[in-house]
């Protein structure tokens, strides 16, 4: 059965899909901006942006009830892949042990203006 997961504490959704979807021990997250959950307005730079849609990912996992220990894939979306050593960066903080299988592809724009997006897979 699937479980549809909203996260009080990351930014509302900009459209049509849930924060994250549930099923069975599976969790399968939309993919989380860096927008500040209070302002609805993201921070300047692309190492802030990336920073903060780690923060809104881990409050979905959260929500979820699973971390980022558990994560098994991630996707990262980023304006411009010139910024892949400063998004890495801040990535490998978030998952310093045991990193998950991930893609990082560059895209023309981004919902909001965003600079990085950031999706995830993980298991309960």
């Amino acid at each position: 059965m699937k479980e549809i997961i909203v996260a009080e504490n990351a930014p509302a959704a900009i459209g049509p899909y849930s924060h994250a979807v549930v099923i069975n021990d599976m969790v399968f997250t939309s993919g989380q901006l860096g927008l500040i959950p209070e302002t609805g307005k993201l921070p300047e730079g692309v190492e802030a942006q990336t920073e903060q849609a780690l923060i809104n990912l881990r409050n979905v996992l959260k929500a979820s009830g699973t971390d980022m220990e558990h994560v098994v894939k991630t996707t990262v979306f980023v304006q411009d892949l010139a910024d892949f050593a400063k998004v890495n960066a801040i990535y490998a903080k978030f998952f310093a042990t045991n990193p998950p299988a991930r893609s990082c592809v560059q895209v023309a724009k981004l919902p909001a203006g965003g600079l990085v997006e950031i999706e995830a897979v993980a298991v309960k």
